[in-house]
């Protein structure tokens, strides 16, 4: 009975979350349109309120020859592997507001976070294109270096409130006034890991393509576009909820949500030279600081 209830509870937690994506992504695209001074989408509904569904209804009928040759198990295998892993994401978020905590809840956060490198690497790997390939390679790598700065923030958080579930900050103070300077290091890591920009290295200006999904279509980029915008909202409430407590909470998750469009529409991409740099020159170098001071 356990096992139904925290099903049911995942597919409407899965379902509110879908609805919240396609209205996250048609406010970005308003956001960046006034920025860049036009409109953006206004002709689908009252002020293009329902462009994002009309858009996926596009998507849906949209009719794709495939020819089934041996890489291509492996672009499914990554695509279904992505969806299972949003899934898994909504089930963390449905324990957290039904108050079925678990002792474990960071490290299968962690678990999660550390699958979606192999999730991209596959669907590029799969596309028969070498632009795809190099995309998926650079952003499977990028998440796979920022996933140690996540790491070490669990960790902290564990010594800090003595366990790794939810419910001990839940009714405790935040994480976040007493190491400030580990929350904005946060901030750089999760543009990181949702490959957001400045670290959006699946596309990059000498391949003039979209990425590890060049050649994808239909249900296929559907699954591909959705999901990412529903990690990018679930890490949003993660980071709120291992940072703030009580009020602040709601106040870090609408500034978390800010800070993706404010970031997309504003920051240039950085070279991954110095991304690289950036990450074990400095990050891992602080991350280690704060872990000894912790102990």
């Amino acid at each position: 009975m356990f096992i139904i209830s925290s099903l049911f509870n995942t597919l409407i937690c899965f379902v509110l979350v879908m609805v919240f994506v396609a209205f996250f992504i048609l406010s970005e695209r308003k956001v960046l349109s006034y920025i860049q001074l036009r409109k953006g989408p206004n002709k689908v509904g009252l002020a293009g309120l329902f462009q994002s569904f009309a858009d996926l209804i596009k998507l849906l009928i949209k009719v794709k020859i495939n020819v089934q040759q041996y890489r291509s198990l492996l672009a499914l295998f990554g695509t279904y592997l992505l969806v299972v892993l949003s899934v898994s994401y909504c089930l963390l978020y449905a324990s957290f507001f039904s108050g079925s905590f678990g002792n474990l809840d960071l490290p299968w956060f962690l678990i999660i976070t550390s699958l979606t490198g192999y999730s991209l690497l596959g669907v590029g790997w799969g596309s028969y294109n070498k632009y795809s390939l190099f995309g998926a390679l650079r952003s499977s790598f990028g998440s796979v270096s920022f996933e140690a700065c996540l790491m070490c923030v669990l960790i902290i958080f564990g010594l800090f409130f003595s366990g790794y579930s939810f419910q001990w900050n839940s009714g405790s103070g935040s994480l976040f006034f007493c190491v400030i300077p580990l929350y904005f290091m946060w901030l750089v890591a999760i543009l990181c890991e949702t490959n957001r920009t400045p670290f959006d290295y699946a596309e990059s200006e000498s391949d003039l393509v979209s990425g590890f999904n060049t050649e994808y279509c239909n249900v296929y980029f559907t699954c591909l576009f959705a999901c990412e915008y529903l990690i990018i909202f679930i890490i949003c409430w993660f980071s709120s909820s291992i940072f703030f407590s009580g009020f602040w909470w709601w106040v870090s998750l609408v500034f978390n949500i800010i800070y993706f469009l404010w970031a997309r529409a504003t920051l240039p991409r950085v070279r991954y030279d110095y991304f690289v740099s950036f990450m074990w020159e400095a990050c891992i170098c602080l991350m280690t600081v704060y872990l000894l001071l912790a102990l």
